[in-house]
């Protein structure tokens, strides 16, 4: 996968139990969820895809799938340079027990993740492959094989590193946050749960009252999970966004 900016509400005591059964989301739930977070504005579902091709919306849509004991949230405003910048909203909407956020883009070599534990900080990183952008709270076990350099970038042979470059590639630090977390990974490896596997439900964000006056229906696209998305990261100009 090329980008995500995901969040998790985890409940479970298994996470990873939980996603190896591949469930079905909840609509019903993942549409109340979406008017929750986004009360400001028009929410309309649109369809239901997969993580693989909804991980990394555009600004006006968000991606939701309920599952038992757990939610992900995809969102362009998980898409953050610092990560401890998230709204308070988006933090703990439904009073989980475990919230982790997970982001990247392989394209500009970029990752993040965070972690809250009942709405409590506790660690946070993001980074390019030279830049260290944000590095909040201890240090998890699970880290040290990347800062150890026993993770190194996979450079290519004309790439010339200068010497502040980080021993491992931010995106693949991301996603290994993701899963000591979860249980998988978005850049997944043959034979394991990987984000084609987990169903999401879609929504379009519309300035309130814009919305069109046509009933949506959710319904299932097929092709939706390859769509191709503008990307996450075009509209992000501040100085606590992205690049």
């Amino acid at each position: 996968m090329i980008s995500a900016s995901t969040l998790w509400y985890v409940d479970t005591a298994d996470p990873a139990g939980v996603l190896r059964g591949r469930p079905d989301p909840d609509p019903v739930a993942a549409a109340a969820l979406a008017g929750q977070l986004y009360a400001e504005h028009d929410v309309r579902p649109i369809m239901i895809g997969t993580l693989h091709g909804c991980a990394g919306p555009d600004r006006d849509e968000v991606y939701i799938g309920c599952y038992p004991g757990l939610t992900v949230v995809c969102t362009a405003e998980a898409a953050l340079v610092r990560p401890t910048k998230l709204p308070d909203l988006l933090v703990r909407p439904l009073a989980s027990e475990q919230t982790y956020l997970v982001s990247f883009d392989a394209k500009l070599h970029w990752g993040a993740f965070a972690h809250w534990e009942r709405g409590e900080f506790r660690r946070s990183f993001s980074s390019t492959r030279v830049d260290i952008l944000e590095n909040e709270g201890l240090p998890m076990v699970w880290e040290r094989t990347f800062w150890a350099g026993e993770r190194p970038v996979p450079w290519r042979s004309d790439d010339r590193p200068g010497p502040q470059s980080l021993p491992f590639d931010p995106p693949d630090f991301a996603d290994a946050a993701n899963r000591e977390w979860l249980g998988f990974g978005y850049r997944g490896e043959a034979g394991q749960v990987g984000p084609a596997d987990l169903a999401v439900c879609g929504f379009t964000l519309y300035p309130k009252g814009r919305a069109p006056e046509t009933k949506s229906t959710l319904v299932a696209r097929p092709g939706a999970a390859t769509r191709r998305r503008r990307g996450v990261f075009g509209w992000l100009r501040g100085a606590d966004r992205v690049l």
